[in-house]
């Protein structure tokens, strides 16, 4: 599903700062992998490159079969849309949509009617348990709730993986598992998942760990516990 292939990024400026180095790393369909690693270690650009929201100086990326590097920038823009769906930290709603609005609003690039948007924003609503919060504002949802219309925007074009950046930070611990919960029954239904976590019981929910230090990957590991829940 995921092939990145000798990727190094450096940020430009004054004195020129390397993020990361001939990195390699292959993901199959299907896979929860976490990644891990100390502040400055490259992760969040690693996943922003996996995302298609950051680009990289040198190497290759094949998501599902097609080369990145080589598409311009609408069908990079397609690709994110239909492709990719990505899950912030900060929930990144619109504050003066409702929550079905705000699940529907990456469907406005794919061309589908109203019809289309209300009822495949209602399905994924009534998925992540929040069928009846449907025409609330964010102001009006817990930071739990924001957090499943912000899943279920990610999810509404059926993309082929589901990218989180730290999607338990900014809430408590119970709210925080109960979210990793839902992604534990995504990960069942044969989604592939890709998430940033500094925490280590969140970590601990995926399939496969894998460590970043200084732009290089530093451990690689398949994670025992879940074995039994994968199988």
């Amino acid at each position: 599903m995921i092939a990145l292939n000798g990727i190094a990024k450096t940020y430009p400026g004054a004195v020129p700062v390397p993020v990361l180095h001939e990195l390699d790393l292959g993901i199959d369909a299907g896979e929860f992998v976490a990644i891990m690693g100390p502040s400055g270690s490259g992760k969040s650009t690693l996943l922003n490159i996996i995302a298609c929201l950051d680009t990289f100086d040198r190497g290759m990326y094949e998501l599902d079969g097609q080369v990145i590097s080589s598409l311009n920038a609408d069908a990079l823009a397609a690709v994110r849309a239909t492709s990719i769906g990505f899950v912030f930290q900060g929930f990144n709603l619109i504050s003066r949509s409702s929550a079905w609005r705000n699940v529907a609003l990456p469907m406005l690039y794919t061309g589908a009617n109203a019809k289309q948007r209300y009822g495949r924003a209602q399905e994924l609503l009534a998925r992540v348990g929040l069928e009846d919060r449907a025409d609330h504002l964010p102001s009006r949802l817990s930071g739990g709730q924001q957090q499943r219309v912000a899943i279920a925007r990610a999810l509404v074009n059926d993309p082929s993986v589901l990218v989180a950046d730290e999607p338990t930070g900014s809430l408590d611990t119970r709210t925080g598992h109960e979210i990793m919960t839902l992604f534990d029954e995504l990960h069942a239904s044969g989604r592939t998942i890709v998430m940033v976590t500094h925490e280590n019981d969140i970590a601990a929910r995926a399939s496969r760990i894998v460590t970043l230090r200084d732009g290089r990957i530093i451990d690689d590991n398949r994670n025992t516990a879940t074995q039994g829940f994968d199988s």
